[in-house]
């Protein structure tokens, strides 16, 4: 486990853990405190059916929050009614604007809501990476920004072997496209060819897990006149053992087909509103986590002071206090959303 390196990021207001291998980003894990804790993955709750739903052959769940209401896919003799009390546990959290997928434990009393919150980042990277100490400080905060940062990319090229990869979601499946610029001497077929195809399905896996992604997915190999179990092969052990994971053949246009579950909330859909733009509490959310970097890298000065727009101000502010007497933030309408200026005193 040399190669690996974890990183942990405990900031007010949000965890964040990121796993490395080999120089690149697996996964970054965010939990914040203002997220509905009965929705994250793995979370446990008892919930009321509220509407049963023989055509989707599932049910909708009241757990407690309000809506979106959690959908629980239902078999016969599950016992499943309106007005009924389950246990359930998420085993997919909301995106594009639906509520968590849920699992049925079985029946259960009370009122609905949350039984068991899941697994913590520290506990899931301990999970994904077992015996690594976490690293922690201003190198987990900078990992997380890193990460970040790659995991909101589209592509990548890797000059070792020539592979240009570009990684991309629309509505209907997740489009991979591989391609093979070469440098010069480097041949661009035969066995060259079908390294890069290898490099690029592990890559493809890392970039789809590292955005949170799921879904159907069309990986366009370079060149056509593949071997279709060797590829395969590469691309389970890629992809993983994941029982959910459904692949398909390589058809003759070079095209591999797989379709992945759904497990996390799409990284952008995370941080970004629909049109794209950073959600103000997560541009609070940078500013804090900025200010504490700065206070741990920089440990002599007496205060360090940021200014921000009014708006970002009033949702950090409570999330600054807890930073300690060293760090101060003021709201100054002269400063643009999203900026900050910084100051000593």
């Amino acid at each position: 486990m040399s190669d690996v390196e974890v990183f942990l990021d405990d900031t007010p207001g949000e965890v964040r853990g990121v796993i490395a291998r080999d120089g690149h980003f697996h996964h970054l894990l965010i939990q914040r405190e203002d997220e509905i804790t009965a929705h994250r993955l793995g979370a446990r709750s008892v919930g009321r059916i509220v509407d049963v739903q023989p055509g989707l052959k599932g049910a909708f769940v009241d757990l407690g929050v309000g809506p979106p209401f959690g959908f629980l896919p239902t078999r016969k003799g599950d016992g499943v009614a309106v007005g009924r009390n389950m246990e359930v546990e998420v085993v997919a959290e909301p995106r594009e604007r639906k509520g968590p997928t849920l699992r049925l434990i079985g029946a259960a009393e009370g009122a609905p809501g949350l039984r068991s919150p899941g697994p913590t980042v520290a506990e899931t990277l301990a999970r994904l990476a077992p015996g690594v100490e976490p690293v922690t400080g201003p190198a987990a905060i900078q990992a997380s920004w890193n990460a970040e940062e790659a995991a909101l990319s589209s592509g990548e090229l890797f000059h070792d072997t020539g592979l240009d990869i570009a990684v991309e979601r629309t509505r209907a499946l997740i489009a991979v496209d591989l391609d093979l610029a070469p440098r010069p001497g480097m041949a661009a077929t035969g066995p060259a060819r079908d390294r890069t195809n290898r490099q690029g399905l592990h890559q493809a896996a890392r970039m789809i897990r590292l955005k949170r992604w799921g879904g159907l997915t069309a990986i366009d190999l370079i060149g056509v006149g593949h071997d279709g179990e060797a590829v395969l092969r590469t691309a389970r052990q890629a992809f993983g053992a994941d029982p959910d994971i459904v692949y398909g053949p390589v058809n003759r246009f070079g095209v591999l087909q797989l379709a992945l579950p759904w497990r996390e909330t799409p990284l952008e859909e995370l941080l970004n509103d629909a049109a794209g733009r950073r959600r103000p509490e997560h541009r609070a959310q940078d500013l804090v986590r900025s200010l504490r970097h700065s206070l741990l890298s920089d440990t002599t000065t007496a205060r360090i002071i940021v200014r921000c727009a009014p708006e970002e101000a009033a949702l950090a502010g409570p999330l600054v206090a807890r930073l300690g007497p060293r760090a101060h933030l003021v709201g100054d309408s002269a400063i643009a959303s999203g900026a900050f200026a910084w100051e000593e005193g």
